[in-house]
């Protein structure tokens, strides 16, 4: 197979830096001048700054070319994926089509690999997902991931091409339970910061991912994945990670909300958007979901911190 990145952020750009060990690579940019200046300067220098490109691998901005290759990687974020995959839909037909997302699409609730087959109906979808930075990633750390494939032959062949020096591929044919474990995460990511923003303490933190991980599973069974897909790398491996890093984006903007600071509004955050569709999900079905559905209305000001802390803590008692 020959592999292209579609998406030059930080993610896009430490994936196709590694798999450049196992041969040539292209990297798709939207922006021809950012891939005129990665091309140039080898590096980049916006998203991966001190990281230098390897010789193989080319930047372009030519979608229809990067796409000439088999095997696609979609490093683009959740909410703008269904929009690229439909303004690129003839260059993306019959092709191999794995996500490296993680999110709920908002208008629709579907996760990445759905929103591709609605969207590129003869493409073959896959996932790469799970406890990953790009800066660990672009530095070479060791970094496990599951690669999610419903076709099983496919997904064997894809964890041959996509496995690299540091990137260790662990691949399952449960689509749903490693897309929901890698959206739900960030939205438990979010309570997290939050609690460890306003001091809380690590003994909150604790609860909330606990707790939250109740959440994950029921949310997740509720959509027909298999559980035991959340006990893996695509469910608690990324929870612990993103919960507990700020490196992560998601727990920084949860540590902005306790702490009451402004937070980048050019970073992407997709708990955010996973949160309010989890919540509406969640009160369509009667599925209780207290910290997702608290952290929907933390995330878009209509509660505060205070008002979070004390709708979770006067819910009723129960056995866990």
């Amino acid at each position: 197979m020959s592999v292209s990145v579609l998406g030059s952020g930080a993610f896009g750009t430490a994936l196709a830096i590694s798999l450049a060990g196992n041969g040539p690579v292209t990297l798709w940019a939207r922006s021809k001048e950012q891939a005129r200046l990665m091309q140039d300067t080898r590096e980049n220098a916006t998203r991966l700054p001190g990281v230098p490109l390897p010789a193989n691998l080319t930047v372009m901005a030519n979608l229809p070319e990067a796409a000439a290759n088999n095997v696609l990687l979609l490093a683009i974020p959740m909410q703008k994926l269904h929009a690229a995959l439909d303004q690129h839909a003839e260059a993306l037909t019959g092709k191999t089509l794995v996500a490296c997302c993680k999110g709920i699409e908002l208008t629709s609730g579907l996760g990445p690999v759905s929103v591709i087959r609605q969207a590129i109906p003869d493409a073959q979808p896959a996932l790469l997902t799970g406890p990953s930075f790009a800066d660990d990633i672009a530095h070479g750390l060791p970094t496990a991931l599951t690669l999610a494939c419903e076709n099983a032959d496919l997904g064997e062949a894809l964890q041959e091409e996509l496995t690299t020096a540091n990137l260790r591929l662990y691949r399952t044919t449960d689509t749903v339970g490693a897309e929901l474990g890698g959206a739900l995460k960030n939205v438990m990511a979010i309570a997290c910061g939050a609690a460890i923003g306003a001091g809380l303490g690590d003994s909150a933190r604790a609860a909330l991912m606990t707790r939250g991980f109740a959440e994950m599973q029921r949310f997740a069974a509720m959509r027909g994945a298999q559980v035991e897909t959340l006990m893996g790398l695509s469910g608690l491996g990324d929870l612990v990670l993103t919960c507990s890093s700020e490196l992560s984006r998601n727990y920084r903007f949860g540590l902005s909300l306790g702490l009451n600071r402004p937070f980048d509004s050019a970073t992407t955050v997709e708990g955010v958007a996973t949160a309010r569709a989890m919540a509406d999900i969640a009160r369509a079905e009667g599925l209780d979901m207290p910290i997702s559905t608290t952290v929907a209305e933390l995330s878009h000001g209509a509660y505060s911190v205070t008002d979070a802390i004390q709708t979770l803590l006067n819910r009723p008692l129960k056995e866990e």
